[in-house]
C-alpha cells in the first residue's frame, strides 16, 4: 500500500513538473479553432490585481486554456461527469436526439452592451430606410439555437427566448420604421422538427437558412425559390461542431449539405484575403483541411466579400453580418447583381466610410445570431459620427522602452510565479476529477 502511494505522488509531482515545463516552454495558442474563440493568454503581473483577487482569476483562466493535452483533460472531465449523471456538461446541455444546446446564461451579456447595440442598430437602420426607401433595408435577427428548437432541451431547461423577445421590443421601442425588423424566431419554430441546426454545432443548417431565407423574400417583396427546385449535395457527414468541442460527447456527426440553383453559374467572387478570385460560394477543399466543416461557405470569416452575378437587375446588396449569412447569402445569388458582405469583427473601417465608397449600394441587410448581436463590441462602426482612427496613446509609446528595461529585472520572478501557479491550480483541477470519481 505505501508503494501505491508513493507511485501516485510521483506521478501526480510528475505530472506537475512536466505540465509546468510545457506551460513555459510552449509557445501560447492566441485562438482555438476547434473551440470558435479566443484563448486566454498569459496576464501581465500586477500587484494591485494580485492583491483585489483578478490577476489570480485571470491566471486560472490562462492555464485552463493553455493547459498542455487541454483537449485530452477535457475529455476526460466530460467521461467523468457522463458517469455522474450530469445533463448539463461545460456549460453545454445533453438535449434530445443527440442535440448538444449550449446553457444560456444572462450573466454573459453586458446589459449597458446590448442597450448600446440597440441604440446603434435602431439609428442605423432608420437613416438607412430615409436614404434607400421601403423593402430596401432589413434587419434579420435569429434565434439561438435553444430558442429556436426548443423543443430538443432537455425538460425543466430555459431556453432564453424572453431574454431575446426583450431586444426585440427595445428595437420595436426606438425604431421610426419598425417594419424594417424581421423577426425569425416564430417562423423558424414551426418547423422545429426539422433539421434546423446542427446536433454539434451553434449554427443553423443550409435548410435552416432556406426557411430564413423564404421568410425574408416574403417580408421584403422578393420571390423566393421552392424547397423542391434546389438540387441538394451532401458534401460531408462527419462535421463536430463548436459546441461539440465545448463537451466532446460521443454522439454521430452532423450533415453539411450544399443548395445549388442556375443562378450560380457565372459568379465570380472576391476577398482581398484570397489569393484569387473565386467562382463558387463553396470552398470544400478548405473545409477538408481543417475540422471546421461550415468553412464549406465562402471558406469562413472575411472582413469584405464582393460577390458579382449574372441576375438581371441593377440592385447591388450590402449585408452586415456575422457567421450565420455564411449559409444563407448564396440564396441571395438571383436577386441582385452584385453583394457586398461585410463583418465588422475584422472590418475596420466605419459603414458610412464604406457606403462612400461602394456607390452602387441600392438594399442594405443586416444579419446576426441574436446572441452575436448582444455581445458584438463592434456596432459603433455603425454610427456615421464614429471615427476610424485609433487613438496615439502618448503615455505608452514613450514608456515602451522603459517596460523594456523593466523585463529582465522580472523575468525571474514571473518564471517563479508561473511554476508556482501553475502546481496550485493544476492540483485543483486534478483534485475537482478525483472528486468526481
Amino acid at each position: 500500500m505505501d508503494k501505491i502511494k508513493l507511485a501516485g505522488v510521483v506521478l501526480f509531482c510528475g505530472a506537475l513538473a512536466l505540465g509546468g515545463l510545457a506551460s513555459l516552454l510552449l509557445p501560447p495558442r492566441e485562438y482555438s479553432v476547434r473551440e470558435n474563440r479566443v484563448l486566454t493568454v498569459r496576464p501581465d503581473l500586477d500587484w494591485e490585481d494580485v492583491l483585489d483577487g483578478s490577476y489570480q482569476e485571470d491566471y486560472e483562466r490562462y492555464l485552463s486554456d493553455q493547459m498542455p493535452g487541454r483537449e485530452r483533460w477535457v475529455k476526460l472531465a466530460v467521461g467523468l461527469e457522463r458517469l455522474t449523471g450530469h445533463r448539463e456538461i461545460n456549460g453545454v446541455y445533453l438535449g434530445k436526439e443527440g442535440y448538444l444546446l449550449e446553457e444560456y446564461h444572462p450573466s454573459e451579456f453586458d446589459k449597458a452592451q446590448i442597450e448600446e447595440n440597440i441604440d446603434l442598430l435602431a439609428a442605423f437602420l432608420d437613416d438607412m430606410r430615409e436614404r434607400y426607401g421601403e423593402n430596401r433595408v432589413s434587419c434579420l435577427l435569429l434565434p439561438e439555437k435553444a430558442a429556436a428548437i426548443p423543443n430538443r432541451l432537455p425538460e425543466g431547461v430555459e431556453s432564453g427566448k424572453e431574454e431575446e423577445e426583450q431586444v426585440m421590443a427595445g428595437l420595436r421601442k426606438r425604431l421610426k420604421h419598425t417594419d424594417s425588423l424581421l423577426e425569425a424566431a416564430a417562423e423558424l419554430q414551426k418547423y422545429q422538427g426539422e433539421y434546423l441546426y446542427y446536433r454539434t454545432d451553434h449554427h443553423w443548417t443550409t435548410l435552416g437558412a432556406y426557411y430564413g431565407y423564404r421568410f425574408w423574400a416574403e417580408q421584403t417583396g422578393h420571390k423566393a425559390g421552392r424547397l423542391k427546385d434546389y438540387e441538394r449535395e451532401t458534401v460531408f457527414e462527419d462535421f463536430f461542431g463548436t459546441t461539440y468541442n465545448k463537451a466532446p460527447i460521443q454522439v454521430s456527426g452532423d450533415r453539411v449539405e450544399l443548395f445549388h440553383s442556375p443562378q450560380e453559374e457565372g459568379i465570380t467572387i472576391y476577398s482581398e484575403e484570397w489569393e484569387k478570385p473565386a467562382d463558387s460560394c463553396y470552398f470544400p477543399e478548405t473545409a477538408r483541411e481543417g475540422f471546421n466543416r461550415y468553412q464549406v461557405f465562402f471558406s469562413g470569416n472575411a472582413a469584405r466579400i464582393k460577390i458579382t452575378t449574372k441576375a438581371e437587375t441593377k440592385r447591388r446588396l450590402l449585408v452586415i453580418k456575422d457567421s450565420f449569412a455564411n449559409c444563407f447569402v448564396p440564396f441571395l445569388l438571383g436577386d441582385y447583381k452584385e453583394i457586398w458582405m461585410i463583418d465588422f469583427r475584422y472590418e475596420k473601417e466605419n459603414l458610412y466610410d464604406i457606403l462612400e465608397e461602394y456607390e452602387g449600394v441600392t438594399d442594405i441587410l443586416v444579419l446576426y445570431n441574436m446572441k452575436n448581436f448582444m455581445q458584438e463590441q463592434n456596432l459603433h462602426k455603425l454610427n456615421q459620427q464614429a471615427g476610424t482612427m485609433e487613438k496615439f496613446d502618448a503615455d505608452s509609446f514613450f514608456d515602451e522602452e522603459e517596460e523594456e528595461d523593466d523585463w529582465e529585472e522580472d523575468d525571474d520572478s514571473e518564471i517563479t510565479l508561473d511554476i508556482t501557479l501553475y502546481a496550485y491550480f493544476f492540483y485543483r483541477y486534478l483534485l475537482s476529477c478525483y472528486n468526481h470519481v
